[in-house]
């Protein structure tokens, strides 16, 4: 698989063609929007995630073929939303990017997003949570960083991660994180051999 370093993954995000969503939808939703059509594989060969909210599962896809599945899953310990604030528990709903590996993780392996994306920063301007100052601020990081800040009204370090130091037993019958998506050790360590930085994850 063709690897993208971490920079020259910030700057393909930034120009992902969401403002042509803003333009059409107006203040609509616009990660609901994405979400609509963020089932459909990009092309035949694509490598894509779905996380599913109402079935605690993880999908991998190439293209329209289902790969591997995991469930159950755990999720943010006050379920999933499509606006997330910092501190509120609540996995993030949209469409994100891998951006990141850590070997290290407390948590066994953990697979980083792209959270929160320029629509989710978009979304929060038009909910008042953003100002517009926030909202230079956060393209003004992306640009500088290749990657979106951590530290705002919308919280950050999301991803997908394993086990760890956590309890098993609650990982199998309870949604325990604080807003990340998690799987069993063994199953983190499966998505790492076959996802890569820019695969595309999507969470409804």
């Amino acid at each position: 698989m063709k690897h993208v370093s971490r920079r020259r993954f910030g700057q393909l995000a930034l120009l992902a063609p969401f403002t042509l969503l803003m333009a059409d939808e107006g203040r609509a939703n616009l990660i609901e929007t994405l979400l609509t059509r963020a089932h459909l594989p990009r092309h035949a060969d694509e490598i894509w995630v779905l996380v599913d909210d109402s079935e605690a599962s993880l999908s991998l896809y190439r293209g329209n073929l289902l790969l591997e599945r995991f469930a159950p899953i755990s999720l943010g310990r006050s379920g999933a939303s499509v606006m997330r604030t910092q501190g509120d528990n609540k996995t993030p709903k949209g469409e994100f990017r891998v951006n990141r590996f850590n070997w290290e993780s407390d948590w066994h392996v953990f697979i980083g997003l792209d959270y929160p994306t320029p629509s989710h920063a978009r979304m929060a301007l038009e909910s008042g949570l953003y100002t517009e100052q926030d909202y230079a601020d956060y393209f003004a990081y992306y640009r500088h960083h290749g990657y979106p800040p951590q530290q705002t009204v919308l919280g950050g370090f999301i991803g997908i991660h394993g086990v760890g130091r956590g309890d098993p037993e609650v990982h199998a019958s309870y949604h325990w994180t604080q807003g990340c998506v998690a799987v069993t050790d063994e199953q983190i360590e499966r998505l790492s051999e076959l996802i890569d930085i820019g695969t595309r994850v999507v969470i409804r």
